[in-house]
């Protein structure tokens, strides 16, 4: 045993440490069970679409790669907690999974990000596209400006110890990564907003579509000003590094239900429909109706169907 390492043990305690690297998992894997309900609902609801499609392959790599993300995960903590069980020279030194999630969460963030990005791009079709392309060059350089250097710093570190003195790091990344969060709903916000038609219907699912916006992006920039919280905080504790083990499935998540938005929505509008009571063969007997009033009702039938693919009009160039 190291005398480093030897140094290190008398601080050690597993209930903030190791503890909440189980609890981080545990929570992850609940996530994950989250994104596998999330894929099915998107592949059963586009299971017409002829072929694959773009999303399609974008949703597959988002599952793969979050499926690889909690598989380290699971191993870092089996690794600890289990194989290397009161071996407290072990419980010094970083293993090799814990690192190799942070290259694949540094490599989903930015990928949601573009994602984004793109489905700006789509909704500002028509417009001025200055905002979008700005957009994406922030993301580009925030992306690759931050990814380097904090893998670069963490492969240099062997000992937890040791990671007191890369804080900076962290602080820098997830900080881009709200910003770009920031960025990217204010975005969509604005775009949206301004798709306004005056039509009611209309008008309700977009405000609808700005709220899901807003909510999916505060949910991940509220995880990751947690995480920037409790380093700063508390860095002896890796409270941060179980914070960092959902930033990833948060961000996956989020978008997935993005594009499942339009599902659920346009679900809840044909429900509400007259129409669907109809095609359910729901008996009204207080109706009695003469053949004009019944020329009425069928025209009126109508007006739900037009209603439903007009509203469905912004939420198609927001969503595939």
């Amino acid at each position: 045993m190291s005398s480093s390492a030897q140094d290190a043990i008398p601080q050690l305690n597993l209930g903030n440490t190791f503890g909440a690297l189980f609890i981080g998992v545990v929570l992850a894997a609940v996530l994950f069970g989250l994104t596998n309900v999330q894929a099915f609902i998107y592949f059963q609801a586009h299971k017409s679409a002829a072929g694959i499609t773009f999303f399609k392959l974008v949703v597959t790599w988002l599952w793969i790669f979050d499926a690889l993300h909690l598989a380290l995960t699971v191993h870092c903590v089996y690794y600890y907690l289990v194989t290397n069980y009161a071996n407290f020279g072990v419980l010094t030194e970083i293993v090799w999974s814990l690192k190799l999630q942070l290259v694949i969460n540094i490599f989903i963030i930015p990928m949601v990000h573009l994602l984004y990005v793109h489905r700006i791009w789509k909704v500002s079709k028509g417009r001025s596209r200055v905002l979008p392309a700005i957009a994406l060059c922030i993301v580009v350089v925030l992306s690759s400006g931050v990814a380097i250097p904090l893998v670069w710093a963490q492969y240099k570190v062997n000992l937890f110890k040791d990671l007191v003195g890369i804080e900076w790091s962290t602080y820098l990344s997830l900080g881009a990564a709200t910003f770009v969060d920031f960025l990217i709903a204010s975005s969509l916000c604005y775009l949206l907003a301004t798709s306004r038609t005056g039509f009611s219907s209309t008008d309700s699912f977009i405000t609808k579509l700005v709220g899901y916006t807003i909510s999916t992006g505060c949910l991940t920039s509220v995880c990751s000003m947690s995480i920037i919280i409790t380093c700063a905080v508390m860095p002896t504790t890796f409270i941060f590094i179980g914070l960092q083990f959902l930033v990833t499935k948060l961000y996956v998540n989020s978008f997935i239900a993005f594009l499942n938005a339009r599902y659920y929505m346009q679900a809840n509008v044909i429900i509400n429909s007259p129409q669907f009571y109809e095609r359910h063969g729901v008996y009204h007997p207080e109706l009695h109706i003469s053949a004009s009033q019944d020329e009425e009702f069928q025209k009126s039938q109508k007006d739900p169907e037009d209603e439903v693919l007009h509203t469905a009009q912004p939420i198609q160039t927001a969503m595939p």
